[in-house]
């Protein structure tokens, strides 16, 4: 069975927290690394407590020979990184921010949404894991774009846990704001809409119609749930169709007939998705574990694919549904 090194920069946040929870137990990682600055020289467990048993101590370095290495840094602190990072040239780099996610000529990351890219994810070294809320968009709306079926504008909502905003205390992540809370922020101009439109450029060149999304933050800690609708004149038995051949062959993604709930996929890697038609309007909804599908578990899923493992090799996990 093949081995591999692996290291994971910036391991003190939470989705730093979920990858060393996925790649400890991974039968394929022979040594994991974790770096931290802030948190060098400690024990995992005195940051991560779910992670209290493991003996895996904060490093302030990394390995310079590692196979795979996960970048967990904040947004606009990646590409600094990455600039300076010393790796041998077989090192595959998978970043976890925003840094590297618009493709272009210049960029040589490849977009991580393995339902996408993975062909491309197979043969690179360098790839940028997707955003949460855009996974779990893009997913729900990849067969319309593909099909060419995506023709009028698109109007999205969606809501996630406190842990989408991230490790540190902010005003609108602590528990007495949070709890028995909801409200809206960045409405229409959310940062994870530029990869929902960069989708659906690459499948619908004479695109004209409108991304509307509304996201709103919950009073929860983990998981996404979106719904988007747009008109359409397919009849629900061809949508049906489309979708399940779409993902036919994906391990994570599962259609449903039946109204479907976050919690049936929250500690997983799974994306789960419901499609209804209703008068002239199809109407999607997905929902997915941020920290897992939309972060950390989707990364393994990436790296996997890279180095040839089964893809779901170390992501069978039950959800938390009660």
């Amino acid at each position: 069975m093949k081995k591999i090194k692996v290291n994971i920069i910036g391991a003190a946040g939470f989705v730093g927290g979920e990858l060393i929870r996925l790649l400890a137990h991974h039968p394929n990682v022979a040594t994991l690394g974790v770096q931290s600055n802030s948190q060098a020289s400690k024990k995992i467990g005195a940051v991560h407590r779910d992670l209290y048993h493991s003996d895996l101590i904060f490093s302030s370095d990394y390995d310079r020979d590692a196979d795979v290495l996960f970048i967990s840094k904040g947004h606009g602190q990646s590409k600094k990184f990455v600039e300076q990072l010393e790796v041998t040239d077989d090192t595959v780099v998978i970043d976890m921010s925003r840094d590297f996610r618009m493709i272009s000529d210049e960029n040589e990351f490849v977009y991580g949404l393995p339902e996408w890219n993975k062909s491309l994810i197979k043969s690179t070294n360098r790839i940028a894991n997707t955003g949460c809320f855009a996974n779990a968009i893009q997913l729900a709306i990849y067969p319309l774009a593909e099909s060419g079926i995506l023709v009028d504008d698109i109007h999205i909502q969606g809501m996630t846990g406190s842990t989408g905003a991230g490790f540190s205390s902010l005003d609108t992540t602590h528990f007495s704001w949070r709890e028995s809370n909801i409200s809206v922020y960045k409405a229409f101009t959310h940062q994870h809409l530029s990869e929902v439109k960069q989708l659906i450029d690459a499948h619908i060149s004479d695109y004209r119609g409108e991304v509307n999304f509304i996201p709103m933050r919950g009073n929860f800690t983990r998981g996404i749930l979106v719904s988007a609708y747009t008109k359409t004149d397919k009849s629900i038995d061809e949508l049906n169709e489309l979708y399940a051949k779409m993902y036919d062959h994906e391990p994570f993604v599962h259609i449903s007939n039946e109204a479907i709930d976050m919690k049936q996929v929250v500690n997983t890697n799974n994306a789960l998705i419901s499609v209804q038609k209703i008068d002239n309007k199809v109407l999607i909804t997905c929902a997915i574990d941020n920290l897992l599908k939309g972060a950390a578990g989707q990364a393994v899923q990436n790296m996997n694919i890279n180095q040839g493992f089964e893809e779901d090799t170390g992501l069978n996990l039950k959800p938390s549904a009660f």
